[in-house]
């Protein structure tokens, strides 16, 4: 039996008018399911200013420096939808990650984010002292992730730039049953091809808030020569 699609009204403040949109081909993915919500674009940012103006799922919070709680504190004070927060890497490890997994659970954070050269005692060190799930960052089609599953990971990130599909396929022939989030690319086609392949969730990175603020002026100046020419 076909079922129509039902129609949902659609609210939207004057304010918040300029959000930035989430691909829609994202909502085509099956979510995974945490705690009870749903999730299936997550947004890659650590920017206050994309984090209040979006209409995705979660924050995906993972930057290029040392994990700090005052960072997370910030992204979590400002947010209004759920934060998967970066707490440990190559660097960050041990007892300062432990404790950066329980700063981010204590301030609301639904999950946290371990890059691939976290090693396993200290993602057993996190498992011990939080009850929200761990999200693993896998880079490459060589990373090894059966101990580090066994030691307490719940759902891996795959970011395998151009291979990011393949290491997908690959990850879900082998593990039928594993959460997968992943990058979708530039392209509705590459969501969908990413989708396909076997993710449940996608991240997407927005245009910077440079990108976004140049788009601003354009149609700023726009304005003022229509505005002109009618005088």
């Amino acid at each position: 039996m076909n079922m129509e699609k039902k129609r949902y009204p659609h609210v939207r403040t004057h304010l918040f008018k300029d959000y930035v949109a989430v691909p829609e081909v994202i909502r085509k993915s099956s979510g995974i399911l945490i705690n009870g919500k749903r999730f299936k674009a997550l947004l890659f940012t650590t920017d206050i200013a994309l984090i209040m103006n979006n209409d995705a799922d979660a924050i995906m919070a993972v930057y290029p420096f040392t994990p700090h709680p005052a960072i997370i504190r910030a992204i979590t004070s400002v947010s209004t939808i759920s934060i998967m927060a970066g707490i440990a890497g190559g660097t960050t490890q041990g007892i300062r990650s432990a404790n950066m997994a329980l700063f981010a659970e204590s301030h609301g954070c639904k999950a946290v984010v371990i890059n691939a050269p976290t090693p396993t005692e200290t993602i057993k060190r996190i498992n011990e002292v939080i009850d929200i799930p761990i999200i693993l960052t896998v880079v490459s089609e060589y990373t090894e992730i059966e101990e580090k599953i066994n030691a307490g990971v719940d759902i891996i990130n795959i970011s395998g730039a151009g291979k990011t599909s393949k290491i997908v396929r690959q990850m879900r022939e082998k593990y039928p049953d594993l959460p997968i989030i992943a990058t979708g690319g530039p392209t509705d086609e590459s969501i969908l091809e990413t989708i396909e392949a076997g993710a449940n969730a996608i991240t997407y990175t927005p245009p910077s808030n440079g990108e976004l603020f140049s788009k601003k002026m354009m149609d700023y100046r726009e304005r003022e020569k229509d505005r002109f020419e009618e005088e």
